[in-house]
């Protein structure tokens, strides 16, 4: 069973990178937005841009790591503030910026279209804000979406 706190302002939630652990973040952030009511569009962009970032740290942040590395990790920090919904992911896997992702080309038709390398472009699309830094052998991806003004959420 992995920790999942919820106390506001900041609620968290500790992951053992695994096949279970995207559900997992999807579960805790889905719970988050009833509990807080997030118009749908906010709770789509956040889901979405989660599932992104997880997608890419469970899939590739750990591969080939040696037995004697510490033991691999994912932390989700959820801040509220006035109009804005911040969400943290950290682990401890390898280096990687998707910040620094160049925007896919596009394509020219449907039938060159290729699957795949348009996350990290969704993930700007929904997000205000997205930001990368590399401390302490962790990577910590911030990620913060705008909340409409009370009178126009849907």
């Amino acid at each position: 069973m992995h920790p999942i706190t919820m106390n506001k302002p900041h609620d968290t939630l500790e992951l053992s990178p695994g096949p279970t652990a995207i559900q997992q973040a999807l579960q805790w952030l889905e719970e988050l937005g009833e509990r807080d009511s997030w118009p749908a569009r906010t709770r789509f962009g956040l889901t979405l841009s989660v599932d992104e970032a997880l997608t890419n740290v469970v899939s590739y942040a750990f591969a080939g790591r040696a037995s004697s590395a510490p033991r691999p990790y994912i932390r989700l920090l959820h801040r509220a503030e006035p109009g804005t919904v911040h969400i943290s992911i950290t682990d401890n896997g390898v280096a990687f910026d998707p910040t620094g992702v160049p925007p896919p080309v596009a394509d020219v038709s449907i039938e060159t279209a290729t699957i795949g390398g348009h996350g990290v472009q969704l993930m700007r699309h929904y997000l205000q804000a997205m930001a990368y830094t590399r401390e302490d052998d962790e990577n910590r991806l911030a990620l913060t979406a705008q909340l409409p003004p009370p009178d126009t959420a849907a």
